[in-house]
């Protein structure tokens, strides 16, 4: 089985010790990859554990000279592994499972169910976001997810692990069994099983159902104790069940409507007074109170059980000072007096058309990602000899042969080791042209074949894989809360005891102080208590609570549907403060690549004759300069020939034997000393090297043909990602470990003033820190292992698609494409999300502000109106639906990210 662990390693101070530890641990037999992290002072290792295990992984750790432990550990206790290598003392290992949430109604009832968690024994931390009701607990291994669920149930709501988690369910078919008992000697296997958590086998059906700890045992896992069992298990796609808790608050609507709209039409056709009327009325709004208004009761019971208050507070208390008054009047007071009913069966039934809405306008909000990971391919063709096999993706492993045919989805990440095609890669990169593909290039799982049939070897698997990781991190982002949420977290706690105060308020004023005339056919008392109740039902905690996280899910989605991955919400908000962005030149700015940029012939010879003999020599290397020599050659279409005799002077050049006679290509140390003198081409070797390009000498016999020039060329779009920068007042300077020729070549080239040039890696921090020194708000943007240092350093971390993984381990932000406009895209998103977010804020306490005074009555002696606790309703769940609707806004920026056109935000 493959598994992930997360090892600490102290004592590395550079680059050089990270490489060390990254060689020394991929080097080992089962290990299929290595993440090491300098800032993080730990290392992610992907292996095989049928061939290494942790403790293995650890020795070798301890070998190359570092420490499992923190210097400052004060712990003495050691545990020692096989030859005496002392290893660290067991930590418990912490790990991250998401639940779905219901019953929350506002911002209130997230804060009260991270709350519930504070020194919850093994949970670390516990976020909640509202607007896409999801719990996510960071918490040590040994407390189960039934424990969490449990806990989350005592607070009052219900909970359900989300698909992405540790937590894996099964399903499957399973052949052989021929009596009840052989049901039983199944799930006997499976509770032996480590990590299984629940098993339960249907002997009449033929079916199993398997709950599992996936950081322990995967799917082929389960089939292979069913396997050992005896038995045969053959995989399904279980079709989703609809959520219960869904169904249930369906039902509780569409019960309140069927019985309110039958009340209200007795309200408006019935004489007033009318005693049958009050009756009947009593009955359709005591089922509605009692049977759909439960869930606000529930919610308010369990709000106050947790000291915090929410919307459901305000809520029961309005419908049930409607309803039991109205009882009150009906039965003690006068039969045919007014009463409330209607008021009371109609607030709920609003609110739960309101919250309906709403649901469906959240729903939106997180399309993209929906999107994304509906496109994951349901079953993979295994190649196996000269057979195929259908198997499900999720159970295709690393090192297996997978064909594709086409207009087929790629199951999994690999190398194409076999035909070549046309991919479809707009769901990963944004781009809509089809890259072509072949031998030896690398295949992204949800990506779609195009044309040609194609084999590769899958390389990436299961949550592995390129689009697991990045939904992994986008919902991590959507779960994450920016620091501007902290204002609504704060204003909530005080929310809702402000507004039963102000109810309270509003209704002893106009009973016992305010003297004016009052509407016909009600008293002081109905009046006042009418206004009390409107106040309540009015104010609106959501629209606070939605003001941040639906403008983030929106935006990381927009984001994500251009290849601009952020990692955590807080990088939307700070990304679009930046006052500053540093660039690394090599792979960032540049193509990475060396390609020709222009061809020198001396002493007769033609380009063509140049660039022939060249290609001819350099196809016996695999140097990145011969490569570009040959490449350019096979693009002009010239003929490369065989050479003999090939012979390399390591950091020279190389010559051969070409049609009998001994050519070249190389330093201008490298030539042959028999060669004629070329003061033509010395003199041009001197101009191209003092212009920054790089340079070989080619000769033929005892002749100099002609120089090569070459050099890291430019992208096509840095020019143009640079100026949009600076049109929005970002500062762009540029560091690198090249020459200051080669430097500042580039530099000119896009349009940046400012350089470092022969800077080395650990350097590179040092100057992202020169920067933040002038209270300027830093972004670094690079690729490669040398950037991790100045990525972690710099207040937003840019790491571009081509780049190292540790790179993108250490960025904040992850560009899928290799282009620079998205970072001028991904500050304009950052922009306009953080002024969506603003905007929300704004009108949601615009809103309260207006609105509260309005349901008090302030518009009633001028202009003798009122607000009805119905309408208050009404008016409260817009809020929340407008504050949705405008970040759904944010995804008209979709189509001008990447191009850097669009409004400008500032």
């Amino acid at each position: 089985m493959v598994c992930v662990e997360k090892i600490p390693v102290y004592g590395m101070s550079c680059q050089r010790c990270v490489g060390a530890v990254t060689e020394a641990l991929e080097g080992t037999a089962g290990v299929q990859r290595a993440e090491v992290s300098l800032d993080g002072a730990s290392a992610t290792v992907t292996f095989d554990d049928a061939l290494a295990d942790l403790d293995g992984l650890k020795r070798v750790i301890v070998g190359k000279g570092f420490s499992l432990k923190a210097p400052e550990s004060e712990e003495t206790g050691v545990a020692s592994g096989g030859g005496g290598i002392p290893l660290m003392a067991e930590v418990p290992r912490v790990i991250t499972t998401h639940f779905d949430v219901g019953g929350m109604s506002c911002a209130n009832c997230a804060a009260g169910l991270e709350k519930a968690f504070t020194g919850y024994p093994g949970v670390h931390r516990a976020s909640v976001n509202f607007a896409v009701e999801r719990l996510a607990v960071e918490h040590e291994a040994s407390v189960t997810s039934r424990e969490i669920a449990d806990k989350v149930a005592a607070a009052g709501f219900e909970a359900r692990v989300h698909e992405d988690t540790p937590v894996g369910e099964t399903s499957f078919r399973i052949e052989g069994m021929s009596c009840a008992n052989c049901a039983g000697a199944v799930e006997k296997a499976l509770k032996k099983a480590p990590g299984v958590t629940g098993v339960s086998v249907n002997f009449s059906m033929e079916k199993g159902f398997v709950t599992f700890d996936r950081t322990q045992i995967d799917e082929e896992g389960v089939l292979r104790v069913i396997e050992a069992a005896g038995y045969r298990g053959i995989p399904e796609t279980a079709e989703a069940e609809a959520s219960p808790l869904a169904a249930k608050e369906r039902f509780r609507f569409f019960f309140a409507l069927a019985l309110t709209v039958p009340l209200v039409v007795l309200m408006y056709t019935m004489p007033f007074g009318h005693i049958g009327t009050n009756y009947v009325m009593f009955a359709l709004a005591s089922l509605v109170f009692f049977v759909s208004g439960r869930t606000f009761f529930e919610g308010a019971w369990h709000s106050l059980k947790n000291r915090s208050t929410n919307m459901d507070v305000l809520v029961s208390l309005g419908i049930s000072a409607a309803y039991f008054y109205s009882v009150f009047s009906l039965f003690f007071l006068d039969p045919a007096a007014h009463t409330f009913f209607d008021s009371a069966a109609m607030i709920i039934t609003f609110i739960l058309i309101g919250k309906t809405i709403e649901a469906r306008a959240k729903g939106k909000t997180g399309q993209a990602l929906e999107k994304l990971v509906s496109l994951q391919a349901d079953k993979a063709r295994v190649v196996e000899g000269d057979r195929e096999t259908m198997v499900s993706a999720a159970m295709v492993k690393v090192g297996d042969i997978v064909r594709v045919r086409p207009g087929e989805v790629i199951p999994v990440d690999g190398e194409i080791i076999e035909g070549e095609t046309s991919i479809d890669e707009s769901m990963i990169t944004g781009e809509p042209i089809p890259a072509e593909k072949g031998r030896g290039d690398a295949v992204t799982g949800a990506t779609i074949n195009l044309t040609g049939l194609m084999t590769f070897r899958a390389e990436r698997v299961g949550s592995a894989t390129m689009l697991s990781r990045i939904v992994k991190m986008v919902e991590d982002a959507q779960a994450d809360k920016a620091p501007i949420q902290r204002l609504a977290d704060t204003v909530s706690n005080y929310f809702v005891p402000m507004v039963v105060s102000a109810a309270l308020a509003t209704f002893f004023i106009w009973y016992g102080l305010v003297d004016t005339s009052l509407p016909a056919g009600t008293t002081r008392f109905l009046f006042s208590f009418q206004l009390m109740i409107a106040v309540l039902v009015v104010a609106c905690p959501c629209a606070l609570g939605l003001a941040t996280p639906t403008a983030i899910m929106v935006g990381s989605g927009v984001g994500l549907s251009r290849g601009i991955l952020f990692k955590r919400a807080s990088v939307l908000e700070s990304i679009s403060k930046l006052d500053v962005i540093l660039f690394d030149k090599t792979g960032t700015i540049t193509r990475g690549m060396p390609e020709v940029s222009g061809l020198y012939p001396v002493g007769g010879a033609s380009a063509e004759e140049l660039l022939a003999v060249a290609a001819s020599v350099e196809a016996n290397s695999s140097h990145p300069l011969a490569r570009a020599i040959v490449d350019r050659a096979k693009a002009q279409g010239l003929e490369i020939k065989k050479t003999a005799s090939a012979r390399e002077v390591s950091g020279q050049g190389l010559s051969a034997d070409l049609d009998g006679r001994q050519a070249g290509v190389g330093r201008a140390i490298f030539l042959n000393a028999d060669l004629k003198e070329s003061p033509e081409a010395t003199a041009l070797g001197r101009k191209l090297s003092e212009a920054g390009e790089t340079t070989v000498y080619v000769w033929y016999g005892t002749e100099v043909m002609g120089i090569i020039a070459l050099s890291d060329q430019v992208k096509d779009d840095s020019k143009e990602a640079i100026r949009k920068l600076h049109a929005l007042g970002v500062t762009t300077a540029m560091i690198s470990g090249d020459n200051e020729r080669a430097a500042l070549s580039v530099a000119e080239q896009v349009g940046i003033s400012e350089v470092e040039a022969e800077v080395l890696p650990e350097e590179k921090s040092e100057i992202v820190k020169k920067w933040q020194a002038k209270g300027l708000k830093v972004g670094m943007a690079g690729d490669g292992i040398n950037d991790a240092p100045a990525l972690a350093q710099a207040d937003i971390g840019i790491a571009v698609g081509s780049g190292t993984d540790i790179a993108k381990e250490t960025g904040d932000v992850i560009l899928v494409n290799n282009s620079l406009l998205d970072v001028e895209g991904a500050i304009r998103l950052g922009r306009k999300t953080l002024a969506t977010i603003k905007q929300n804020f704004f009108w949601a306490f615009f809103y309260n502000m207006l609105m509260i005074p309005v349901a008090a009555g302030i518009l009633y002696v001028p202009f003798n109106l009122t607000l009805k606790p119905e309408m208050a309703c009404i008016a409260m769940w817009f809020s929340s639906l407008s504050v949705v609707l405008n970040s759904l806004f944010l995804r008209r920026m979709k189509s001008s990210l990447g191009d850097g056109s669009g409004e400008r935000i500032v």
